[in-house]
This record gives structure tokens, sequence and C-alpha cells, in this order.
């Protein structure tokens, strides 16, 4: 995790700071989404030596994200946000949407998807290749919903 606030500090990003282990950055930058992903892409594999995709969002926008609730959680359901490169077209979304069963339930809004399991994520029925047959591969990456909740409440200073 310092490697990966020394290559964003190398960047020009001010304020760096990790959350827990996973590859989680806060920083403060300013232009486009896209232009600061090519750009942290670019710096880690020259650091690391080898392909890391990122997925860049505002502060303003995972709170959207965790405000959003598009369904109701049970006790022992696990709620994960995928968060995609892009917004997957409608024929796409409805694609992933359709992935649902009995356990596991996915919503698609914008370049979000959320994803609720009826259980532990480790039970789920859902494999990457679901995901990399109508999206590709590298195009999301996931997030437990706990610990972005976490994540805001510290961006936020509370």
């Amino acid at each position: 995790m310092s490697r990966l606030v020394a290559v964003c500090e190398g960047l020009g990003y001010a304020d760096v700071w990790t959350f827990v282990n996973s590859g989680n950055v806060v920083f403060d930058t300013t232009g486009r989404r896209a232009s600061v992903e090519a750009a942290m892409e670019k710096a880690l594999e020259e650091e690391v030596g080898f392909e890391c995709t990122t997925f860049v969002r505002t502060a303003t926008q995972l709170k959207g994200c965790l405000d959003a609730r598009p369904f109701a959680l049970a006790s022992g359901d696990t709620h994960f946000v995928t968060f995609l490169k892009k917004a997957p077209t409608a024929s796409d979304a409805r694609r992933l949407e359709g992935l649902s069963n009995d356990f596991d339930t996915l919503v698609v809004q914008g370049a979000d998807v959320h994803w609720r399991m009826r259980g532990k994520s480790t039970d789920s029925r859902l494999g990457k290749r679901d995901w990399v047959e109508i999206l590709g591969p590298l195009s999301g990456t996931s997030r437990n919903v706990t610990m972005l909740t976490k994540l805001v409440a510290k961006i936020d200073g509370v």
C-alpha cells in the first residue's frame, strides 16, 4: 500500500492515503476519470511491472452509490458493488441483470452494479466468467458495501 501511495504522490495527487489492504486509495486531483485512470494504470505498471486496471470514483459518486439502496437486505445478506470502467449498453445491462438467480440479484445503475447475495459471497452462483462473457476481461472490480460505508465515513472525517 505504501507503493500505491508513492505512485499517486508521484502523479501529483494530494492528500493521498490508503484504506484497508485491498488497493483502495484516496486522493485529491482534478481531471476526467478516464484520464486519471489511464495515468494511474501507466504509473502502476511502470512501478510493479504488470498491468493494473484501476477504477476511480469521486467521494460524491461513492456516497450516491451507497445512497441508492436498490433492494432490501435481509439478515445474512451480503451486498457488493461492482464498479465498471463504463456504463454497459442497455443490452449488456439487461444481460447482467438477467444473471440474477434465487441467490444473487444484480441491479445495474450506470457504471455501478449492485449485487445482493442471500448469504456469503463465497456461495455466489455467479463466477468471473459470467461477467467476462458480457463485459470482457478487466471490466470491473467489486467491493463490499460494509467496507465502502466505512471508507466514506473516513473520507467525511466521521
